[in-house]
């Protein structure tokens, strides 16, 4: 038995995203067919399972859904609906308004030209009405084609052409907005070069990108775009990460810098080593995620669902009701009555309800993406706007997670003099604090000495030969234990605020102490106080640090509590105690260390991980730079995106409410009712398309929370 696969189609006259579900659950029905997933975001269907193709163009045939092998000539030929449209649109107004002239004029035949514009306009709704009620499924396409024929049965021509011409305008509308809705998710399908300059022994030529290998050499000259996630070889440059990270700055790279595809190569010529396949790059996941994340749905999405699913039947049986009782009962005339139930229909519709919220949710997610914010669902944007308490690990979110020399306190000689001999020994040593205290001395360009005899003592430090004296650097175990006053003293007062302290010198002199912090990020201090302007209650910093480092940290950026000295286990403890309280909580962390804690947490964030295939798939919501400035960001577009759903559901319903009443005076006519469902239905999608082009909030300006190195 052949296993089964997974196939990807292209969609074409995908413009309803009511549709869509539908023909997502007929394809789920197909013999052979394990799971089907559509994406209404970019028109792509995904299949698991072993089906042919003509199967399922006969399943989307209903909806005139055309269906294309994944990037194939056809699959990528434009969409043919939007031009249908088009002409329906013009051809139906265009009979619509001869007819009114004739009419005028006092000619006959009018209604001939009225008929055309029915037949015209209402074509694509009929055959769509007509197919759905066979099954069952009673949607717009079904209560506009009751309408329209009613309005016909019952001698209203006019009215009849002009709800088809509407309609048809409406289609054309929808078509125009959901493509408008795909655009920033294609943008960013763009981005991707089609080929990529392969460099072999003979020489250079162009590939199709597909077929470029890992380990492979590409070259990418300045103004191209980086074609496959990769390690620079050769050359140097600055390359425009914004479209993986959003970074407005270009980043330099140089050899050993990894770069990343769809990013722009800006000043200089690299030689790339490819490190991913073009489907496994970071461009491809980010699209492929923000794809997935419409299926996500946020719970007032799965709330219209259900009310849709009961809501439709219940307005064909009030029509049906208002059109049968008062002439049955009341003796009143069936055409008004019948026309007046006709209008219900149409107008009852609940079209602006259902696209309400996956146009708000494609429009975040895709700017989000824009930014450097992937967020991996609705359900997740919909949750980190209810947020109402912050939990932040350390090392690596609130700090850089990379330890420099604060300040060097002497005894004898000035402190270059200690910093000489200090690197001069740790030139030899692996450690961080030694990293960091080569970068001080060659930040103040000063010359490392000639070292003999080096050697490491794990966990206490090192020591060599310097100009014949043995210069040791490291911690109190690598000197004697009665120290002078003056040094313990020094060495209490920068451990009590958190600083770590290597000491340098020999047999029983110290020379001074390198004082060492881990620096805290410049954002930190903005964003704690933007999060807490926006009604964040409580801040959490969670950390395995020491409480003095933790808490010199935590009051310098206000933090309000400290949790330190914590295993990973502890962590998840307490952040299952903080959603106890009843609180939703947020877990920010940088990745994979944090991931127990982050899993625990309603909302996780994950920081930096552009290139960390296993960070961006462990977190809700993944800070693509290392910024921890664009959270505040993501807050506020969750909550703008939940203000505009309820602002929707709001009008839509109003709309149906109001038409609704006018029902009974008889001050709803079928024109007014199409007008009326079709302006619904493009003001709620025009004001979740807003969300397109939502601006992130700058962040304030606070002073530097981190002091800069000093001697004493």
């Amino acid at each position: 038995m052949t296993p089964p696969q997974e196939t990807v189609y292209r969609l074409h006259n995908l413009d309803c995203a009511d549709c869509a579900k539908k023909f997502e659950n007929m394809v789920k029905k197909i013999p052979g067919v394990v799971n089907a997933q559509v994406y209404f975001s970019s028109a792509k269907l995904k299949v698991v399972g072993n089906v042919g193709i003509q199967a399922l163009r006969e399943v989307g045939s209903f909806e005139n859904i055309e269906v294309f092998p994944e990037g194939t000539s056809e699959g990528l030929k434009h969409d043919s609906g939007s031009r249908f449209d088009r002409v329906a649109a013009v051809a139906s107004g265009a009979a619509l308004l001869i007819g009114w002239m004739i009419h005028l004029v006092g000619f006959p035949w009018e209604n001939l030209f009225f008929l055309a514009a029915i037949v015209i306009g209402g074509f694509k709704t009929f055959r769509k009405g007509f197919n759905n009620a066979f099954k069952l499924h009673f949607d717009m396409s079904v209560l506009m084609s009751v309408a329209v024929l009613g309005a016909v049965l019952i001698g209203e021509w006019t009215e009849g052409a002009t709800v088809a011409f509407l309609f048809a305008v409406s289609g054309l509308l929808e078509s125009y907005t959901a493509d408008k809705a795909r655009h920033s998710l294609r943008t960013l399908m763009d981005m991707t070069p089609k080929v990529a300059t392969l460099i072999e022994k003979t020489g250079e030529r162009e590939i199709p990108i597909d077929e470029v290998q890992v380990d492979d050499e590409v070259l990418v000259k300045p103004g191209e775009r980086i074609p496959i996630d990769g390690i620079v070889l050769e050359g140097h440059t600055d390359v425009n990460q914004a479209p993986i990270t959003g970074e407005s700055v270009p980043v330099s790279k140089g050899i050993g810098s990894e770069v990343f595809a769809g990013t722009i190569n800006q000043t200089g010529a690299i030689k790339v080593r490819v490190t991913k396949e073009n489907s496994e790059s970071t461009l491809a996941k980010i699209i492929q995620l923000v794809d997935e994340a419409q299926n996500k749905k946020v719970t007032v999405q799965s709330f219209i669902d259900r009310f849709s699913y009961y809501y439709t039947p219940v307005v064909i049986a009030l029509a049906a009701l208002i059109i049968l009782i008062p002439p049955l009962f009341f003796g009143q005339v069936w055409h008004e009555w019948i026309y007046r139930g006709l209008a219900l229909l149409v107008v009852a519709c609940p079209c602006a309800l259902v696209i309400t919220t996956p146009v708000v949710i494609v429009s975040a997610i895709a700017n989000a993406a824009k930014n450097g914010v992937l967020i991996k669902g609705g359900i997740h944007l919909e949750r980190l706007g209810e947020v109402n308490v912050a939990a932040f690990d350390k090392t690596g979110t609130l700090t850089k997670g990379l330890p420099y020399v604060y300040r060097v306190v002497t005894y004898q000689g000035n402190s270059d003099d200690v910093l000489t001999l200090a690197g001069s020994v740790e030139r030899f040593s692996e450690h961080p604090l030694g990293d960091a205290i080569l970068r001080e001395a060659k930040r103040r360009n000063l010359k490392t000495k000639p070292v003999r005899n080096f050697l490491a003592l794990p966990g206490k430090g090192a020591h060599g030969e310097v100009n014949g004296d043995v210069i040791k650097v490291g911690n109190k175990m690598m000197f004697p234990q009665s120290l002078p006053t003056r040094v313990q003293n020094d060495l209490m007062r920068q451990e009590e605020e958190g600083n770590t302290v290597v000491m340098v010198g020999k047999d029983n002199d110290i020379f001074g102490l390198i004082v060492l912090t881990d620096e805290i990020r410049k954002e930190s201090l903005s964003v704690i106080r933007s999060l807490k302007k926006m009604g964040i209650k409580r801040t959490v910093m969670l950390t395995g640090d020491s409480p003095a480092a933790a808490g010199a940290i935590a009051q310098k950026i206000g933090v309000d509590t400290v949790l330190a000295g914590m295993l990973p286990q502890e962590k998840v403890t307490k952040i299952q105690k903080l959603k106890n309280s009843r609180s939703v909580v947020m877990m920010v962390g940088d990745g994979i260390n944090d991931a127990p804690a982050l899993a625990a947490a309603d909302v996780s964030i994950a920081m930096g991980v552009a290139g960390t295939d296993a960070a961006l798939e462990a977190a809700d919501i993944a800070l693509m730079a290392d910024d921890l400035g664009k959270l505040p960001f993501a807050v506020e577009l969750s909550r703008q995106s939940i203000k505009v759903i309820k602002q929707n559901i709001g009008f839509a319903l109003g709309i149906k409410v109001l038409a609704l009443l006018a029902v009974f005076p008889g001050w709803l006519t079928l024109w007014v009712a199409i007008m009326a469902d079709m302006g619904a239905n493009v003001l709620v999608t025009l004001n979740g398309m807003r969300l397109v082009r939502y601006k992130r909030r700058l962040p304030e300006k606070m002073p530097e929370v981190a002091c800069t190195c000093s001697s004493t």
